[in-house]
């Protein structure tokens, strides 16, 4: 069976969250009101108020409002600017986001230490967005010497908090010996907890494992329930593997038009081996069949266009 080498990925999106808003102060309460009423020029001036007065939370709100131009025109470094006052206050949202905008270089030059500092400190809070980012810091000698050992011990903080991202990370370290010896149990165990939070990478890695009885008994249909379930949120490599299983009838019926989709699929992103086994697969179908394949494709990737 044609299989792929396991991936793990680091996302580091800023994500908005109200979470430091509410308090009991009658103007925080306030810009609160303002911002899930929509009106959010309203509450970039009741945050603005509170946040020159040196409220950590408001400033970094304020960084929130200015990062996703909401109230205000995007602008990165008065996002890094109220992020940094919030972050030196100890504000472990802050710290965070300031970490991530020193990865990206977004209102501040870009600066992978800066950025651990950042995450280091949020992270020895208990964020666990911080420990996860931090442990791929780690991982991959950003902004440190690469040390798997550290690596493997934020990802374990985070994913033990339930982070999903963590615990795929955790999983893969498991699974390819890195900072801990190799132990296919324990990576099946963090990749089932990530996968069932619906991380694509997990589901992916998870239907590896079952197809190549790494950590559990071999059982093609399980690996066709969590390929399946990567493949449709578009994971290519899982599209692929499933392509493969109903080429051979792994898990599945034996199926070429069903593998000829998957493969479509998986090619659209200019994937060569896909685009390989879909030429192979079509050289053993029925014009008809490959017609009955394009279509399918075509409706998959109309229902879920975003």
């Amino acid at each position: 069976m044609i299989s792929r080498i396991i991936i793990m990925i680091l996302s580091a999106a800023l994500v908005f969250s109200t979470s430091g808003i509410a308090s009991t102060e009658t103007d925080l309460d306030t810009a609160y009101r303002y911002y899930v009423s929509g009106n959010y020029e309203a509450a970039v001036k009741h945050l603005t108020i509170l946040a020159e007065q040196g409220h950590a939370d408001a400033q970094y709100n304020l960084g929130v409002m200015y990062d996703n131009g909401r109230g205000v025109p995007q602008d990165y470094v008065k996002a890094a600017k109220w992020y940094r006052l919030a972050a030196e206050q100890g504000h472990a949202d802050a710290q965070y986001n300031l970490g991530v905008m020193y990865v990206h270089g977004q209102g501040v030059p870009q600066d992978h230490v800066q950025a651990v500092k950042w995450y280091r400190l949020a992270a020895k809070q208990g964020h666990a967005d911080a420990q996860n980012n931090l442990g791929f810091m780690y991982r991959n000698g950003r902004g440190v010497p690469q040390d798997h050992v550290q690596a493997l011990k934020w990802y374990r903080l985070a994913a033990e908090q339930g982070h999903a991202k963590a615990q795929h990370n955790l999983g893969f370290m498991y699974s390819n010996g890195q900072g801990v010896p190799q132990d296919h149990v324990q990576a099946l165990k963090w990749y089932r907890l990530a996968a069932e939070q619906e991380v694509a990478d997990a589901q992916y890695n998870l239907g590896v494992m079952y197809a190549g009885g790494q950590g559990v008994p071999q059982d093609y249909a399980e690996a066709v329930k969590w390929y399946r379930l990567a493949a449709e949120q578009g994971h290519a490599d899982a599209q692929h593997n499933l392509g493969v299983m109903y080429v051979h009838g792994q898990g599945v019926p034996q199926d070429h038009v069903q593998a000829y989709m998957w493969f479509n699929l998986a090619a659209t992103g200019g994937d060569s081996l896909s685009t390989k086994n879909r030429d192979q697969c079509r050289s053993e179908m029925t014009p008809e069949q490959v017609a009955e394949g394009q279509r399918l494709a075509r409706e998959w990737l109309k229902a879920h266009q975003k």
